[in-house]
């Protein structure tokens, strides 16, 4: 990834989920009304091609996989709040504006990111006039390169011995597999009953028409941009690797059925690709 400002897969995620406020119909899947400012400048740049043409399927697709896994993660984290969770860990937080919209909230937010995308996204957050929020702690780790985000955590106040919340969305296709085990392993240390939400890119063998037609389109440029894809799981191999590192699967589900009627039954050109699978876990007592 790029070391100067944030990753081209966090600028994209932002546009994507800044464009569906603007191109889709409703339902609404997930409402980010902070993405489109804090993409500052570049933000038309990225959210052009959206807006031309909003039917593309691999657009639709990619505007379709940002939201759906962000209603679904934000969604399980209501529910843990509900019982108790104050600590929230973002992995690969990227222009995440979850600390933003909830401020002042019930939970402490430790963002987990590369330094130069935290270092761009605090400028940015200061160039709109947004607050800074006050229960988000920046967390800076290069999880490739082999830092252990438990560890870092802690070195910012992070506290182990209470249950906390992770999400590791749009990440794990761009490690290797070691990455993400290594990552896991780290995790596996949160307190019992934590839990985790993660997403992760079905191998070629598992892909529909529809999906194979998304990743033949966008694997070349991903890694022409230098950030390629490296790591693909089945839902058994995630589940595999949750449950060696101390997690119980709580739900394994298909990116199109994520979140449920909303992203079904629609009348406009929102509609996943098919090609991810999320998967939420809690750490066994």
């Amino acid at each position: 990834m790029q070391t100067e400002g944030p990753s081209r897969t966090a600028l994209h995620a932002a546009a994507a989920r800044a464009a569906h406020l603007i191109v889709d119909g409703e339902p609404v899947v997930f409402r980010d009304p902070f993405a489109y400012a804090l993409l500052g400048e570049c933000a038309e740049h990225y959210v052009r091609a959206h807006r031309e043409t909003a039917g593309h399927p691999v657009l639709a697709g990619l505007r379709a996989a940002v939201v759906t896994r962000s209603r679904y993660t934000e969604d399980r984290l209501a529910g843990a709040v509900r019982r108790g969770v104050r600590q929230y860990v973002i992995l690969g937080a990227g222009l995440d504006t979850y600390a933003c919209r909830s401020a002042p909230g019930p939970v402490e937010v430790f963002e987990v990111d590369h330094p130069g995308t935290q270092h761009w996204k605090r400028e940015a957050i200061a160039r709109v006039g947004l607050p800074a929020p006050p229960c988000l702690t920046y967390v800076p780790a290069d999880m490739e390169a082999g830092e252990c985000p438990v560890d870092r955590l802690v070195a910012h106040g992070f506290d182990l011995a209470r249950p906390a919340f992770a999400s590791w969305l749009g990440v794990t296709v761009y490690l290797t597999r070691e990455a993400v085990a290594r990552t896991l392993a780290g995790l596996g240390r949160l307190a019992p009953g934590s839990e985790i939400v993660m997403d992760h890119l079905l191998p070629e063998a598992l892909r529909g028409p529809r999906a194979r037609a998304y990743a033949e389109t966008l694997m070349p440029l991903v890694a022409e941009s230098g950030e390629p894809w490296l790591t693909f799981l089945s839902p058994r191999e995630a589940a595999d690797l949750l449950e060696e590192h101390g997690f119980e699967v709580v739900e394994q589900a298909p990116e199109c059925d994520a979140a449920g009627a909303v992203l079904r039954d629609r009348a406009d050109a929102l509609a996943g690709s098919g090609i991810s699978v999320i998967t939420h876990a809690r750490r066994r007592a």
